[in-house]
């Protein structure tokens, strides 16, 4: 059995198995905070930069202090390494987590007060950040392998929420993540294994955990991040891996019936990496001449 890590921002390694939350960190009670996720292959998180600049945008966006990218660099390499040495080089999904800390002394207030008026024990305010590294479910090497049957469904945001409704944070990867996992939840219900959401007005945005990319040929296509939805690390480090190697790329508003009509379209993100959409809406999807040319592509941009 895999044995999970857990380390503070500041490197600190601790026993998985203690509480590390207060009972009122923000993280628990309002899903104040952002996280990121990264795998672990052979002893090493991968696409460490991106990530850490997605970090930093997210708590731009909800008003946290910006994260020590140096320190957080440090603890993934702390993470990963412990992770290796206790299980060697199984794959591991690590996850960032910085909160706005507890709601008796949140990171952006005033300092606590003496302990005899509020009870703090807290010298001063700070934010909640720490990572974990656990095992890849069984999951991603499944849909990596088989593909997934996928459906549409609404989000009920139009493409232009994003710029005038900026609290919203559609561009954030934000700790509240109820509404996708219901999203999931629908899915399953439908028969299918995930979603791929269409704005108001129609178009492709994303999928609860992954970005939508269009290969034709050699030609990839994937939506703005304009448009309200998050800007993937795995689809930004696929496409410029994709310059080097001679595809064509291109980031432009999609629609289902241009999903329906290609060669192929995957899913890709951090954990599962390629996944091929096998079925959209009950619709059958071409199957490429070579599939393996397009998750081998995502390997190589990972590094």
């Amino acid at each position: 059995m895999a044995q999970p890590i857990l380390v503070t921002v500041d490197g600190a390694v601790l026993d998985p198995d203690v509480p590390i939350l207060h009972a009122d960190d923000l993280a628990a009670v309002r899903g104040d905070g952002i996280f990121e996720t990264l795998l672990v292959r052979d002893g090493r998180a991968r696409v460490v930069d991106l990530h850490l600049q997605r970090l930093s945008r997210s708590a731009k966006a909800l008003d946290l202090p910006a994260p020590d990218e140096e320190k957080w660099a440090d603890a993934i390499a702390t993470g990963a390494r412990v992770w290796a040495e206790a299980n060697g080089n199984a794959e591991g999904l690590m996850r960032l987590v910085y909160s706005r800390g507890r709601e008796s002394a949140p990171v952006d207030a005033a300092p606590p007060r003496d302990r005899d008026e509020t009870g703090l024990t807290r010298e001063a305010n700070a934010a909640t950040e720490y990572l974990t590294v656990g095992p890849v479910a069984e999951r991603a090497a499944k849909v990596r392998e088989n593909g997934v049957k996928v459906i549409t469904a609404p989000r009920g945001y139009s493409v232009d929420l994003a710029a005038v409704a900026p609290w919203q944070l559609l561009g954030a990867k934000t700790l509240s993540y109820a509404t996708n996992m219901a999203a999931l939840r629908y899915a399953a219900e439908q028969g299918a294994d995930d979603v791929i959401y269409t704005s108001s007005e129609g178009y492709v945005l994303e999928s609860p955990r992954s970005t939508v990319i269009v290969v034709e040929g050699k030609r990839l296509i994937t939506p703005p991040p304009e448009i309200g939805i998050l800007s993937g690390t795995t689809q930004q480090a696929l496409f410029a891996q994709a310059d080097k190697d001679g595809w064509d790329t291109e980031v432009h508003a999609l629609r289902p019936a241009d999903l329906i009509c290609a060669e192929s379209v995957w899913l890709v993100s951090s954990i599962t990496l390629a996944t091929r959409v096998i079925e959209l809406n009950g619709y059958l999807m071409t199957t490429p001449a070579r599939p393996q040319d397009f998750s081998a592509l995502v390997d190589r941009a990972i590094g």
